[in-house]
């Protein structure tokens, strides 16, 4: 089965039979026992391998697991080997969680977790545009069916995006001011809600590029802190968290040392789903989404949802968060309130590259754009290598077109082509209802009760995060000769 990681962390032309990866640095223990030589191979009929000696002594051969805590210790990439398979972040180890968690529950034991469902937009698109649903009943549809199998509580994560988004406003206009006086490194200001875009930098670029990738989470990870530390202190028992995501490497985001909660040393996040691994759950059931009962999709964070919430709404600009438009908005805003921000984007070379200019008299304030793709990517940043880099701030996510096409979406019907799909999930997405992070109530209220205030050290250690380079190591494994 072919990868679906993003395309800046897969290899081509990969042989998944000897090693994972050409550049893989698992240490691997091989036994060395005497005896002759001319041992040979047979590979079996369930796929395992036999070592066969000369005196036609048969021992069954080990197979080399590597975890997803190997693959981010690496200097290597992400491959299609299926010893790669990530057991703690597939729908088999959340159906055990779920299927043991009710057998706990019958039993009234202590043990029994609130097992919690977060669920980003792009995904609800994406599954709607498969069944023929509108997204709102695709989205009470899918919290019905994640109930049915043993979820306790069904999120949108509007909340932890508009946590995200200002959190990354406010980090963009001191790193603006910064530069102002004097720190030339402090921009560009790149977006860091793309695990695979940031894998990509730790891997290949290191130190060079990290300090401008911002630091502010992703909506997944501020989710995760909200649930492991904001409302796990108020539950008093374990929680098993689980996110639906558009991409698998939002798995491996999860699996980062930086996101573990200090309450119980679990991770924030414990499974990350995505839409084509939950269609793959239906269809072994024989079932569809259509035919599942509608579920209600639950708001923890204080008494009552505040008026106009909408468990699914869309943001001004991009599929993915509209992290550049946002942003740019409120920094023309705060930077310079004279001026009145246009926010019509103009497409460069390709449609997955565009920017946008703030300008009073022929003089440029700001320029900020939107780079999809590895293509755009390494160009971006070979430009910033050079020093010519134009831009303030860039929105930056691995999948061309962004994250509506993110590699664990629901594939395109017969016929229809990845560009056409992605138009269909884009014009679902702009029927939603309109918000703005700053609206939010629920985000103010979370910063007073929770955060303790916006510059508060808890702050900065819930909605925050940092990036290591990985050196290359060199091993027998990838010597290249």
């Amino acid at each position: 089965m072919a990868s679906r990681f993003s395309g800046v962390l897969q290899l081509t032309d990969l042989d998944d039979f000897i090693t994972p990866s050409q550049e893989c640095i698992k240490p691997i223990k091989i036994d060395k026992k005497s005896g002759g030589t001319g041992a040979k191979i047979k590979i079996e009929e369930d796929g395992s391998y036999l070592q066969v000696k000369e005196d036609g002594y048969a021992q069954k051969l080990q197979r080399v697991d590597i975890s997803l805590t190997d693959c981010l210790a690496c200097s290597g990439c992400i491959t299609s080997a299926e010893s790669v398979l990530i057991t703690q972040q597939s729908q088999d180890e959340m159906l055990r969680v779920f299927n043991e968690n009710k057998k706990l529950k019958q039993t009234a034991s202590d043990e029994a977790k609130l097992i919690i469902v977060s669920v980003s937009i792009q995904p609800v698109l994406s599954l709607a545009a498969s069944q023929s649903l509108s997204p709102e009943t695709t989205f009470r549809k899918l919290a019905g069916y994640l109930k049915r199998l043993g979820a306790d509580m069904v999120l949108d994560m509007t909340v932890a995006d508009d946590l995200s988004l200002t959190e990354a406003q406010l980090e963009f206009v001191e790193r603006f001011r910064a530069r102002e006086a004097g720190n030339k490194q402090a921009l560009p200001m790149l977006a860091s809600s793309c695990p695979g875009w940031v894998c990509y930098a730790e891997k290949t670029h290191g130190n060079f590029v990290l300090p401008y990738i911002s630091t502010t989470r992703s909506p997944q990870q501020v989710m995760g802190s909200l649930i492991k530390d904001h409302l796990a202190a108020s539950v008093g028992r374990p929680i098993y968290h689980v996110t639906v995501m558009p991409c698998y490497d939002k798995k491996l985001e999860a699996s980062r040392q930086d996101f573990v909660s200090s309450i119980d040393q679990s991770r924030e996040v414990d499974c990350v789903i995505t839409a084509i691994e939950l269609e793959q759950m239906l269809i072994a059931e024989g079932r569809s989404l259509t035919s599942e009962e509608e579920g209600e999709v639950d708001y923890p964070w204080t008494p009552s949802p505040p008026l106009h919430h909408y468990p699914l709404s869309a943001c001004e600009g991009s599929g993915s968060g509209g992290w550049a438009h946002q942003l740019f908005r409120y920094a023309a805003l705060e930077l310079f309130p004279d001026c009145q921000p246009d926010l019509t984007f103009r497409t460069l070379r390709n449609q997955d590259l565009q920017e946008v200019t703030l300008e009073k008299e022929g003089k440029v304030l700001l320029r900020f754009a939107i780079a999809n793709g590895f293509r755009n990517i390494q160009n971006l940043v070979q430009k910033l290598k050079r020093g010519k880099c134009p831009y303030d701030y860039v929105e930056v996510m691995a999948c061309p077109s962004g994250c509506l096409n993110g590699g664990a979406q629901v594939r395109p019907k017969d016929g229809v082509s990845p560009r056409e799909w992605t138009g269909q999930l884009e014009s679902l997405y702009r029927l939603l209802p309109l918000h703005r992070s700053q609206d939010n109530s629920t985000v103010e209220v979370l910063y007073k009760t929770w955060l303790q205030g916006r510059h508060s050290d808890k702050t900065k250690a819930m909605l925050h995060t940092t990036y290591h380079a990985l050196e290359k190591n060199s091993n027998a494994l990838n010597i290249k000769w």
